[in-house]
């Protein structure tokens, strides 16, 4: 009989031995993959912070873009408050500034709508009153009483309208 428990003893002395180097090759493996996710955490902190950074730089341009293009407006503005005239001649700065001011929004991407006569679409209008109109069609706009503005396919402001039947 104490051949037949030698072979068990020999492998309980073998798994006994081989215990410690899995444990430490476990340790290691498990180190190593903990480093790997410590450096993967910092890359992520360090990209979400320069993510930050970049949109702030980029949010600063895009202002200082829009006020520079506005600059020249706000200008006209305070020579009409300055100037001396008629009420003819303020009229004509007014419009020449309104005009200055449209070709500043062209040259941002930003568009009006919101007309006379246009067909009433709720995506892009604001209906504050309601009128019938026999002279008008169904779903007309009757007045506008703000201009909707949008930039590419985003709506800035809706136009605040007046809609026929």
């Amino acid at each position: 009989m104490a051949k037949a428990h030698k072979p068990t003893e020999d492998a309980e002395q073998l798994i006994v031995e081989e215990l410690p180097a899995e444990e430490e090759a476990a340790a290691a493996e498990h180190d190593e993959q903990r480093e790997q996710y410590l450096r993967l955490a910092a890359e992520y902190d360090n990209f979400r912070k320069r993510s930050a950074r970049e949109r702030e730089s980029l949010s600063r341009m895009v202002k200082g873009d829009t006020i520079a293009a506005l600059l020249p407006v706000a200008d006209n503005l305070a020579r009409a408050l300055a100037a001396d005239g008629s009420a003819e001649d303020l009229r004509k700065g007014l419009e020449l500034t309104m005009a200055q001011l449209e070709a500043a929004f062209r040259k941002l991407g930003v568009e009006k709508f919101g007309e006379e006569g246009e067909e009433f679409d709720p995506k892009l209008h604001n209906a504050v009153l309601h009128i019938e109109n026999p002279e008008l069609g169904e779903n007309v706009i009757a007045a506008v009483f703000e201009q909707g503005y949008r930039l590419g396919e985003t709506i800035i402001r809706h136009a605040a309208v007046q809609v026929a039947n």
